[in-house]
Formats: C-alpha cells, sequence, structure tokens
C-alpha cells in the first residue's frame, strides 16, 4: 500500500499518529494565508475571465460528490439554453495541456473525470493546470454565458463570480485539522463565505442533494451474456475514487451482500493485471473508474470477465435551482426561449 493511502486511511480513522504531522500542517496553513493574501492584495494578479465563472469545489481532500452535481447542474443550464461550459485541472491526464475535452478524448490524455463530465453532457469542456489559458482556448472556440470550473476553489489565480463548496456530511471534516494532520484544504471557517451544498441523506440545510443509483449496466456486454443485473452473485469491488466507502454504501444500497474489496488511488491508471483474478467471478465499478478501464478492454479485447458500472446521479433540493437562478439573474444570465 502506497504512503498516500495509508495517510488516506489515517485520515479516515482519525488516527491519533497524525499528530506528528502537525508541523507540517502549521508550514501548509502558514503558506496557503500568505499566498492567498498575495492574491487579494493585489501583489499577484488574479485573472478575471470576460464572462462570469462559477467554481464547484471543497475544502477536503478526496471525493464528496462534486463530479455529479456539475453534471447535474450542466444538464439543468443546457434545458434552460445557457451557453454554458467547464474547466478542469484535468488531475491525471498527461496532457498536451491547454486541452479540448470531446467523446474522443481519452483519460491518458486529459482525465477521466473530464472524460466522464462531456460523456455524460456534451458540454465544451477545456482541461489544464493554467486556468487562464483553459478558458482563452474555450472561448476561442464557443460563445458562453458562464463558465464552470471543476475543482479550483483554493486557485486564487482566478477570480469568480459563484462559489459553490460541496460538504460530504457522510463523510465529515474528520479531524478538522488541515493538511497534512487532516484531509481539510481550508480551515472550517471557509464554509461561511460561500455557498454549501450538503451531500446528505438526512440533511439539516435546505441547500442539499443526494446521490441516486441507477440500474448498474455491463461495460463489456457480449453475445453469450445474459446481460442481466444479479446482486445475489459475488462481486469483485474495483474502486480508484477520494473516498471508497461511498461506493460500498451504493452497492449494499442496491442489494449487493458479497463483494470484495479491491481499493485503488484516486484517478488510478490501470493495468490489466489489476482487474485479473483467479475465479471468474465479475467486477463492479463506478462510472469514474469505467472511464479508465474502457479504454484498457479496447487494448486486451480477449478479456472476458464481465464488468458492471453502478450509474449514479445527483439529485438536488429544489432551494438549490431557485438560489442558482438568483444567482445568475444578478450576473445577467436569464434563461432564453
Amino acid at each position: 500500500m502506497s504512503l498516500a493511502q495509508n495517510i488516506q486511511n489515517a485520515w479516515n480513522r482519525k488516527a491519533k499518529w497524525l499528530i506528528v504531522l502537525r508541523p507540517l500542517s502549521w508550514l501548509y496553513q502558514t503558506g496557503f494565508a500568505l499566498n492567498k493574501k498575495l492574491y487579494q492584495s493585489g501583489v499577484k494578479q488574479c485573472y478575471t475571465a470576460p464572462v462570469p465563472v462559477m467554481i464547484i469545489g471543497n475544502i477536503t481532500v478526496g471525493g464528496s460528490g462534486k463530479t455529479p452535481l456539475l453534471i447535474q447542474l450542466v444538464k439543468y443550464l443546457q434545458e434552460k439554453n445557457i451557453r454554458v461550459g467547464v474547466i478542469s485541472r484535468g488531475y491525471g491526464g498527461k496532457g498536451p495541456f491547454p486541452a479540448s475535452v470531446t467523446l474522443e478524448s481519452v483519460p491518458e490524455t486529459v482525465g477521466d473525470e473530464p472524460c466522464l463530465i462531456v460523456q455524460s453532457t456534451g458540454v465544451p469542456m477545456v482541461v489544464g493546470s493554467n486556468r487562464q489559458a483553459s478558458i482563452e482556448l474555450l472561448l476561442q472556440q464557443y460563445d458562453l454565458d458562464l463558465i464552470i470550473s471543476d475543482d479550483g476553489l483554493q486557485h486564487w489565480a482566478l477570480d469568480r463570480q459563484i462559489e459553490w463548496i460541496v460538504l460530504d456530511q457522510n463523510r465529515g471534516l474528520g479531524n478538522q485539522k488541515l493538511l497534512p494532520e487532516g484531509y481539510l484544504r481550508e480551515p472550517v471557517d471557509r464554509l461561511s463565505q460561500s455557498t454549501v451544498i450538503e451531500h446528505a441523506a438526512h440533511p439539516s440545510s435546505d441547500l442539499h442533494m443526494h446521490l441516486q443509483v441507477a440500474q448498474p449496466y455491463l461495460l463489456n456486454p457480449t453475445f453469450d451474456q445474459a446481460d442481466i443485473f444479479d446482486p445475489q452473485l459475488d462481486y469483485y469491488a474495483v474502486v480508484g475514487i477520494g473516498f471508497p466507502q461511498r461506493f460500498y454504501t451504493t452497492l449494499e444500497s442496491i442489494g449487493l451482500k458479497h463483494f470484495q474489496c479491491h481499493e485503488f488511488p484516486d484517478h488510478y491508471d490501470y493495468e490489466i493485471d489489476d482487474i485479473q483474478f483467479e475465479d471468474n467471478n465479475s467486477i463492479i465499478t463506478t462510472e469514474k473508474d469505467a472511464v479508465k478501464l474502457l479504454p484498457l478492454l479496447k487494448k486486451h479485447p480477449d478479456f472476458r470477465r464481465e464488468i458492471w458500472v453502478v450509474p449514479v446521479e445527483a439529485v438536488l433540493s429544489t432551494a438549490c435551482y431557485t438560489l442558482l437562478d438568483q444567482q445568475l439573474a444578478e450576473l445577467g444570465i436569464l434563461p432564453s426561449v
């Protein structure tokens, strides 16, 4: 198990030994606060895009449900004929950057989450660590009313007009310590400065969301397969996301009782040996992992083990949409007929 995975597990357990990392957390906090102040004071230049920017991010490391939320918001805006584009860092992709994401793009080049976003919505999207360059490339290609930044909450070089922070109440804030003693990217009081969307089955806020599970589907169907999902069978749960426990809970919610967990780091670049097992039991995985596994299967057409994918969709409260409409109207962005 890698060092990153060991620390991730320690965060989730709130392990007491993490206190030895406190001096590094103080160093992180000092550097983070100084960098933020340099941008706020104008010593470092902040880029303001010619169209409004909305950031969807979190203050924690690891999964929070941010990508399903972004996908749902893009679909909502598209239905209202609001011209929306998306930028992302393209984590896990090798570039070159900035790079446009299309239906033909592969995770190796642009990252797994961008592939999933474009496959789900068809939205114009550009990825790269330089957000200004990404926005400029996006606007060279499209006339847009709004740009959504997938993550980038702590990227102070980019000005923004709307900030939504996703807070996963199932995972919580851990030991509420900053990196690396805890998994917070920013202090807890950051939540009071932006719109917080509570990701919870039993929310305490009007602004909330949950993930709705749809029927699993086969990633690699063949003519000799029944193509019928059976929750009574044994499965290998193969997952490379920020918070794997959420996926296991999802599996239990659809009736799976027998599955063996195989965890990989977030944005993991799979090899065919990672999904080879001694028996013929099927694999079950997330949509995010599926976009990584599909190109792998194309390289290995002799692979015959069934791989089932569990799709999820973010369901937002009415208050989320009402607030978004208000925030956009204040920026002069209105639905078109």
